[in-house]
């Protein structure tokens, strides 16, 4: 078990609302290990954003906690608590040379102006822009500007890094690149580090943990592949990645109904008639038809997507359409359900 010792940010049951609604974050307990990345997704609203203005300071909340390497932040403001920024839009002086941004942290900290040009070239040749030092942010590509708003946040070694959004402003290639110089450079500060992220496939690729967010609480975290496989419920099964995912009703110990029909699954240990959420990744439907004709169903292809190493289809079947994902070619005319595909959730109502 960790210790509070071993987090550099702590959350213990924070909560804050927005003045006159009911909108903010509530009972929050998060922790984030020394030298982890944490991506924090969910959808917009669910108070990303409102927890990482709060870590940083410049939310205080209603009740709880932030530990900050081992210390009450509640007294500390935004600037002292050595926590580094990077903001969905950069936030770069457009006056100052590339170099001027990323000293600014340590002119702020009285540092002599040869000290911090010294400090902020090094940086500059870490993230690959010593060439650029002199260019102002207008003169750099959206990526450079990128990687000069992370030398910034990292050139005074602060305790913990957040980041809101730092790479939605950039074009799908250049996101991906700039997903591995992150890391890169998260790992080679082995700093903690917060990623607040709307799109699941960065947080799934980039982070050692993930924190699913719902109107303001943390519903679940845990590593990726966790989240994706194993998910809470229903609504955390829809919201990361592709997903089939139907209302049912357990009519045995290995027997659920579903509208696509009755399906064998694993032995689930749940009482007859419980109404629950049925889940079938995309990737575990199987083409063709199963031995002893187990969780099998015949139907037609009405949607058939190449996306080159895999394709990914709709196949109607029992008034359902299932999404599929398949690496053979060939016309599909049934598929079948593995029974240890079929994943067995709280239904949304039963969602904790």
């Amino acid at each position: 078990m960790t210790t509070r010792a071993e987090y550099a940010i702590a959350l213990e049951g924070v909560s804050f609302s927005y003045p006159g609604t009911d909108v903010g974050v509530h009972e929050v307990d998060l922790g984030i290990r020394r030298g982890e990345l944490l991506a924090v997704i969910g959808s917009s609203g669910c108070g990303k954003s409102t927890l990482m203005k709060i870590i940083a300071g410049f939310l205080t909340p209603s009740k709880g906690r932030v530990i900050i390497g081992g210390r009450d932040a509640a007294d500390i403001p935004p600037r002292s608590r050595n926590v580094g920024l990077v903001f969905q839009t950069y936030a770069l002086f457009p006056h100052m040379a590339a170099w001027e941004n990323v000293a600014y942290p340590l002119k702020l900290r009285g540092q002599h102006r040869n000290t911090r040009r010294a400090t902020a070239l090094k940086m500059l040749e870490r993230v690959g822009l010593i060439t650029q030092a002199e260019k102002l942010p207008s003169q750099l590509s959206g990526g450079q500007q990128q990687r000069v708003a992370l030398a910034r946040a990292l050139v005074f070694e602060p305790q913990a890094l957040l980041l809101d959004e730092p790479l939605s402003a950039l074009d799908a290639a250049l996101r991906v690149e700039m997903r591995d110089e992150i890391q890169r450079l998260q790992r080679d500060h082995g700093i903690a580090t917060v990623h607040i992220t709307h799109d699941q496939e960065e947080a799934l690729s980039m982070a050692d943990r993930v924190a699913v967010m719902q109107n303001g609480r943390i519903v679940q975290v845990g590593e990726p592949r966790e989240i994706y496989a194993r998910p809470a419920n229903r609504d955390v099964a829809g919201f990361v990645g592709h997903a089939n995912l139907w209302s049912g009703r357990i009519t045995g110990p290995r027997m659920v109904e579903t509208k696509l029909g009755s399906l064998t699954t694993e032995p689930h240990g749940r009482a007859a008639g419980e109404t629950v959420a049925v889940l079938v990744r995309p990737e575990q439907v199987r083409i063709g038809v199963a031995p002893e004709n187990m969780n099998s169903f015949a139907g037609v292809v009405t949607r058939d997507r190449f996306l080159g190493s895999f394709r990914r289809f709709d196949f109607r079947c029992a008034e359902v359409t299932l999404l599929g994902e398949t690496s053979e070619a060939g016309e599909i005319v049934a598929i079948h359900i593995p029974p240890n595909s079929v994943q067995i959730l709280p239904d949304r109502t039963n969602a904790t």
